[in-house]
């Protein structure tokens, strides 16, 4: 990594907007992997604690877990509640956490549920994983478009202060729902159709979508969504570089979605072929993920590519914080 490079790399916010710990309750002996993050000088990583697949109570089950965790590790991590905590983490030297909900089956029948998830730290939540639900269609489903309920729901996000989310969300319901939202809207770990063809990748026009609300596209890191299982950060920078040159650098940001248990995931997979289905990318032991420590790289593959620090300061964090302020309570 060049000197210019590490410098920004240093002085830069940066944020990962999605990660994967093993969303077993009680189980932390993943979360040390933590420091590898701390290493590389992140600022504010987002955990997921629960997904679709999961009964909706489940969540609040590993907010406990998580939450003491971090509790006891307070010397090197902090859980982030406000944008001023992001400038205590920055400052101090720790790690800021919070956490997402990948879709809203969290919430059951009740869009009141939102509120306590947005005490305990959730900040913000997609709508559907890959399947329908009572807000909306899925990516890999007939999607009937945003319900009624999901229109409350997308409210009482926007009354707490919790982000809307359109990953893993069906096409129709995320136009819909951008249309109504009120806020900016982001996808936390998407990438685009037009580099690679993929239902869980997204086209120009959410993109140009998302941009027009003031949201953030943030670039996954799974292999088979870059495109042909290729986690490499050349392939990584064209999905970057795609969103940037269709709405500019200041709508994309970086959700890696990085898993830190491939056996949890395989596990997953194997279990759960009508969610993962195999023809479509889904196979156990082979998806390749972009790493964490990938990241000095991407930086320097887009500095060499003619971006400028103000757009690398964007990418990294500041675009991400810009919804953070517009929306967080």
């Amino acid at each position: 990594m060049s000197g210019r490079a590490q410098e920004l790399m240093h002085d830069a916010l940066v944020w990962d907007n999605h990660a994967c710990m093993p969303v077993r309750p009680g189980d932390t002996d993943f979360l040390p992997q933590l420091q590898r993050l701390r290493d590389l000088g992140v600022n504010l990583v987002v955990l997921n604690i629960s997904f679709d697949h999961h009964p909706w109570h489940h969540g609040f089950r590993m907010l406990a877990t998580f939450r003491q965790w971090l509790q006891t590790h307070a010397d090197d991590y902090l859980l982030v509640q406000t944008v001023d905590d992001i400038a205590r983490v920055r400052a101090s030297g720790r790690l800021g956490v919070c956490f997402d909900l990948e879709g809203a089956v969290a919430v059951d029948d009740m869009a009141a549920l939102v509120e306590p998830y947005y005490a305990l730290g959730v900040r913000w939540m997609l709508l559907a994983y890959n399947r329908n639900n009572r807000v909306g269609g899925g990516c890999q489903d007939d999607d009937t478009g945003l319900t009624a309920f999901g229109r409350e729901v997308i409210d009482e996000m926007a009354r707490v202060g919790m982000v809307l989310c359109c990953s893993h969300t069906g096409h129709r319901t995320a136009r819909e729902a951008i249309d109504y939202s009120r806020n900016p809207v982001i996808f936390s770990h998407s990438n685009a159709a037009a580099v690679h063809p993929h239902e869980r990748n997204i086209p120009d026009d959410l993109i140009r979508a998302c941009a027009a609300t003031g949201g953030v596209v943030n670039i996954n890191g799974v292999g088979d969504f870059l495109g042909r299982n290729d986690a490499s950060s050349e392939t990584y920078v064209r999905h970057v570089q795609h969103v940037a040159d269709l709405v500019g650098p200041e709508h994309v940001g970086i959700g890696l979605d990085f898993v830190y248990d491939m056996s949890e995931l395989d596990d997953y997979l194997k279990a759960n072929p009508d969610l993962f289905p195999p023809e479509k990318g889904y196979a156990a032991g082979k998806l390749n993920f972009v790493a964490p420590e990938q990241l000095p790289e991407i930086v320097e593959l887009l500095m060499r590519s003619g971006w400028d620090d103000a757009a690398l300061r964007g990418l990294l964090g500041e675009n991400n914080l810009r919804v953070a302020r517009a929306v967080w309570q």
